[in-house]
């Protein structure tokens, strides 16, 4: 793929990143280099749009942090999220019905799986059922009753297994209940049920549209399966270099790591 011809001196009128192993290391800061280069790009005239599996209850304070105002992709594309006015701007919920059936036949296949699902809206709490581990030191509440998972809107579920690696689980699921659920591994221990048809491309589609920008016109980084639709979308992909092996295989460039400010390393190169 070719570069898209872009105001001032970069040749992407749009940057999509995702977070959690790409934009944030470890820690969940982002590199003083990173924020340098992006800060020039968007000088130039790009417009940066993280792009995240993570909902906006758990996106919210990183962008706050990061003093990020402008729009951001959640919950693996269902939400369109305006940081600068802490508003929702479109939001896709999950077929509960649906997610139900799906699981059911997944476990007719796996056998009993460990689960936690994500509440659609602004402050939708994350609930996690007996079993599920969750990664990092986030915000959740403990799902007491199975029942409850599905009291409230949803924006997707996520399921682990016992025994089943991530890649194993992921496509035990998209073989059982494909036609029913998207199914996306977003990160170690995170493979998620999402609205049929949904992925990180249909919202960043969305939120491209609102800035007058499209495909063409976009760069996008990531280091999961879950980018891969992004990727497809954008008219280059750079996966980070320790990405998962399904994305570096469709990725167009693989950069070094998020610890090494991968970012950084191309968009300076891209800048001159």
């Amino acid at each position: 793929m070719t570069a898209a011809s872009g105001s001032g001196s970069f040749p992407y009128r749009l940057i999509a990143t995702d977070l959690d192993g790409t934009l944030l290391r470890s820690d969940e800061s982002v590199s003083p280099r990173t924020r340098e280069a992006l800060a020039v790009a968007t000088a130039a005239g790009a417009a940066h749009i993280v792009v995240t599996g993570r909902g906006v209850r758990w996106t919210r304070h990183i962008l706050d942090d990061l003093g990020y105002r402008g729009l951001a992709v959640c919950g693996q594309g269902s939400q369109v999220y305006d940081a600068g006015e802490h508003r929702l701007l479109t939001s896709v919920t999950l077929d509960r019905q649906l997610a139900a059936v799906a699981l059911a036949k997944i476990e007719a296949e796996t056998g009993p799986l460990f689960l936690a699902a994500s509440r659609s809206g602004l402050d939708g709490d994350v609930l996690v059922g007996q079993g599920y581990a969750v990664t990092g030191a986030l915000p959740y509440v403990p799902l007491a009753d199975a029942s409850d998972l599905w009291a409230e809107p949803l924006s997707k579920i996520y399921i682990q297994h016992p025994e089943l690696s991530d890649d194993e689980l992921a496509e035990a699921s998209r073989q059982a209940a494909g036609g029913f659920v998207t199914v996306a591994m977003a990160g170690p221990g995170i493979v998620e049920l999402l609205p049929l048809g949904l992925s990180k491309a249909t919202g960043l589609s969305l939120a491209a549209r609102r800035l007058g920008l499209k495909a063409a016109d976009t760069i996008a980084f990531g280091d999961m399966p879950n980018d891969v639709p992004m990727f497809k979308w954008a008219s280059y992909g750079v996966a980070m270099g320790g990405a998962h092996e399904e994305l570096k295989a469709v990725a167009d460039e693989v950069t070094t790591s998020n610890e090494e400010d991968g970012i950084a390393v191309v968009v300076e190169r891209l800048l001159g």
